[in-house]
């Protein structure tokens, strides 16, 4: 077999590879509970309050939330009918909590899912309703075509300590805290650079949000994301900016997403990875 013939197949393979990845996020997106079902971002307090798409009304106790419901309400946990007068305690409330930051509970609640939780330290509630416009109307997400180039040998250098790293976030009034276990270099376009990562939501991962030279034009401005796998021996890791994604917040306004530290704002362009989304400001 040619030497042309092989590239033509490895390149035909890793085309192939990134189409399916591309069209499993496509697919999450259009869950019928998925964040672009979300439609309100409601902070709880320590007063009683009734929210649209919600049951009853909800308030803060103990690092808790507490939900008065009404006589008739009906609510699902894990798929299962929650016996409401078999958990309401005296004062004739369910209790939900505590939550541990960036985790949450799903409650099912009609044909909705009411998403109960702790983001920057406060309490959410935020229903996620299959009908939601941004949902039935969404139009989907333009990427740039794939190219070898720009999944780069990179070294994972472990701090001797994780950092504590705040971050802000896409709505105002909150920051994220991160532990910021190391950072992964590489080389692009003959310039050295850096990011500095967090662990990763799936263990075995690690994630770098990052902002270049396309966000804001041909990219969503605040902020992009990539997952990659926990080094081999040596710190030897792989980036491959061709599975860059969006965060919630490039689709809704009712998503709390981190901003990438101010180190992690790289001075070449990225053009590789996830665009704006169609309908969020367009693509280029």
């Amino acid at each position: 077999m040619s030497t042309q013939a092989s590239t033509e197949i490895r390149s035909s393979v890793f085309d192939a590879d990134w189409q399916q990845w591309h069209d499993a996020h496509e697919l999450l997106r259009s869950d019928p509970h998925g964040f672009l079902a979300v439609t309100g971002l409601h902070w709880l307090t320590s007063e009683a309050t009734a929210f649209p798409g919600a049951p009853g009304t909800w308030r803060i106790q103990d690092d808790a939330v507490h939900l008065t419901p009404g006589a008739r309400d009906s609510l699902l946990r894990d798929g299962v009918e929650l016996n409401i007068a078999a958990n309401l305690n005296a004062a004739g409330e369910l209790v939900f909590g505590p939550i541990a930051e960036r985790d949450g509970i799903n409650l099912g609640f009609g044909g909705s899912v009411l998403e109960l939780a702790k983001r920057g330290g406060e309490y959410i509630l935020r229903p996620r309703d299959p009908d939601n416009p941004l949902l039935r109307h969404y139009q989907g997400t333009p990427a740039y075509a794939p190219e070898p180039r720009f999944a780069l040998a990179a070294t994972y250098v472990p701090f001797r300590q994780p950092r504590e790293t705040t971050v802000g976030a896409a709505v105002e009034g909150i920051q994220h805290v991160y532990q910021a276990p190391g950072q992964v270099t590489f080389r692009l376009d003959g310039q050295d650079l850096a990011l500095t990562a967090f662990n990763g939501s799936i263990p075995g991962t690690f994630q770098v949000l990052f902002t270049d030279a396309t966000s804001g034009d041909t990219t969503y401005a605040a902020n992009r994301s990539l997952a990659f796998a926990s080094p081999a021996e040596g710190g030897a890791a792989t980036l491959d900016f061709n599975r860059a994604v969006n965060l919630p917040c490039a689709y809704t306004d009712l998503a709390t997403c981190p901003l990438p530290p101010s180190e992690n704002h790289l001075p070449v362009a990225i053009t590789a990875g996830e665009k704006t989304p169609l309908g969020r400001g367009g693509a280029k």
